[in-house]
């Protein structure tokens, strides 16, 4: 039974995290979370208590749990990067080093950290992506919340927080130095991602730090070989 409690608390706290249950509003029900995950009402109200005990959500007896908003904090704004309305390259590249000094590390934490819900949410962010080729609105949301759910894993707040605050416009590039694209381009950034995820799934911490400083070492040389 802790498994699959365990299990459920992941998948609460990855919706809350993820924004898809927002502060303010109501948790599914208790019947609706036996019925979705397919465990037991002790399972559920075992799962509740955890998250209670976190912070994450408040009970009112009769009206059901409600997320609780976190404390605020200093949020990144990608518009203080940006001039004339538009990221420059020179912002992004910044941007990518910045994202480089903590995205490493965050890796390698979630390799040692993840659990297999973890890792089940990592591979359907990166499914999403592969599937994305064509549709750039899909495949921009989709990295994100493969990035995303990298930092939730590593079990620290701070590191998905930091990643919630840029938003999917951490991954959007200037629109006029969008390459139209070479043979193999997308495909090349799928392997990239599957290399991170592989790293990951086997919990080689190591691995997981090269996968990502390669992903985006490539990420900024690719940016800079569409000119000045």
């Amino acid at each position: 039974m802790a498994n699959l409690t365990q299990k459920l608390v992941d998948s609460l706290t990855a919706r809350i995290q993820e924004g898809v249950i927002r502060p303010g509003e109501r948790l599914p029900t208790e019947s609706s979370l036996v019925e979705t995950y397919g465990v037991s009402r002790t399972v559920v109200r075992e799962a509740i208590s955890r998250l209670q005990a976190a912070g994450l959500i408040e009970t009112h007896h009769g009206r059901g749990s409600f997320v609780l908003a976190r404390p605020s904090t200093t949020r990144f704004d990608l518009g203080a990067l940006t001039r004339d309305g538009e990221p420059t390259v020179r912002d992004v590249v910044d941007l990518l080093d910045f994202r480089t000094a903590f995205e490493v590390e965050a890796a390698a934490l979630a390799a040692g950290r993840r659990t297999e819900a973890r890792l089940a949410d990592l591979r359907e962010a990166l499914d999403r992506f592969a599937g994305g080729a064509g549709h750039p609105s899909t495949a921009v949301n989709a990295d994100f919340q493969f990035h995303l759910r990298i930092a939730l894993a590593t079990g620290n707040r701070y590191f998905g927080d930091l990643i919630s605050s840029f938003g999917p416009s951490m991954i959007i590039v200037p629109r006029d130095r969008l390459a139209a694209g070479e043979p193999g381009h997308f495909e090349q950034i799928v392997t990239e991602h599957e290399n991170v995820y592989a790293a990951i799934a086997r919990q080689d911490a190591e691995g997981a730090r090269a996968a990502v400083r390669v992903h985006l070492a490539n990420s900024r040389a690719r940016l800079l070989a569409t000119g000045p």
